[in-house]
């Protein structure tokens, strides 16, 4: 967390905001936060003006004017918020000749900042082994299936969540889609039918639309690029919901470990 809706709305939000706009400054309040020599990120970032914001998976990508990127991982509660509070979880601080701020927030430390010049970029997402973005067209189901068969060992819940089998999806939409699929998260690929790997794909495809509309999932730290909680926490179906009524047959909703994951599900509906 924060996954690929959430990130994907951060991206979008900074792009309206921030897009343009000449950094006057930047302070570091946590060094280590800075995966890179700290004054020579400061120089950089110093009188650089924001081209653009992307993404890739769950990395926000800020394309900066002196062909320099800077690559921030948000891991379990980073925030990113544009003219927000500054408080003791703001570790960093860019400031922009308009008066604007940008703050990076991150109470849990997880998160970085890294710096990549322009001929690097392409080694560095390349280095990163991250597997195909799933709200692209290129993502259809024949490419599914082809995954698939390369981990048909694999249990389906823990590779959904495998950023080299597939890009952006984590702990809160993984169980989500399988739910929609009515598909067990302790099934192992081989033993999927062929519907029911149709109803994943088409899951992975609603579930991640829907949630990038809805701005994302706030269940504890997310907060959007404006500080608000995003919107899709209504339609969560088993996500954090141990011990409640299953949305469709009202059994329990059971919450098992895998690895050091917990799995959410109806243990009724989902087979």
């Amino acid at each position: 967390m924060p996954e690929l809706p959430e990130v994907e709305t951060i991206k979008r939000q900074l792009n309206r905001k921030i897009k343009g706009k000449k950094i006057k400054n930047v302070k570091v309040n946590l060094p280590k936060l800075v995966k890179y020599p700290l004054e020579k990120f400061k120089k950089i970032i110093k009188g650089a003006r924001i081209n653009s914001i992307s993404r890739r998976a769950k990395l926000l990508i800020v394309e900066l004017s002196n062909d320099y990127y800077l690559i921030i991982h948000l891991k379990l509660s980073g925030q990113i918020i544009f003219n927000g509070e500054i408080n003791k979880h703001t570790h960093l601080i860019y400031y922009f000749t308009d008066g604007g701020i940008l703050l990076h927030n991150d109470v849990r430390q997880f998160g970085f900042v890294k710096v990549v010049f322009k001929d690097e970029l392409p080694d560095f997402l390349v280095n990163q082994k991250l597997g195909p973005e799933p709200l692209s067209s290129k993502f259809n189901l024949e490419l599914f299936k082809e995954l698939l068969l390369k981990r048909k060992n694999s249990k389906i819940k823990l590779l959904l969540m495998d950023q080299k089998f597939i890009s952006g999806i984590g702990n809160i939409y993984s169980d989500e889609i399988l739910f929609f699929a009515k598909v067990s998260p302790l099934r192992i690929v081989k033993t999927l039918k062929d519907k029911e790997i149709k109803k994943i794909f088409q899951g992975i495809k609603e579930i991640l639309k829907l949630a990038v509309k809805k701005k994302g999932t706030s269940n504890r730290d997310y907060f959007d690029a404006y500080g608000k909680k995003g919107n899709y926490l209504p339609f969560i179906k088993v996500y954090q919901r141990k011990g409640k009524p299953c949305f469709l047959c009202k059994s329990t909703i059971i919450r098992v470990k895998m690895g050091s994951r917990s799995v959410h599900f109806c243990p009724h509906c989902q087979k």
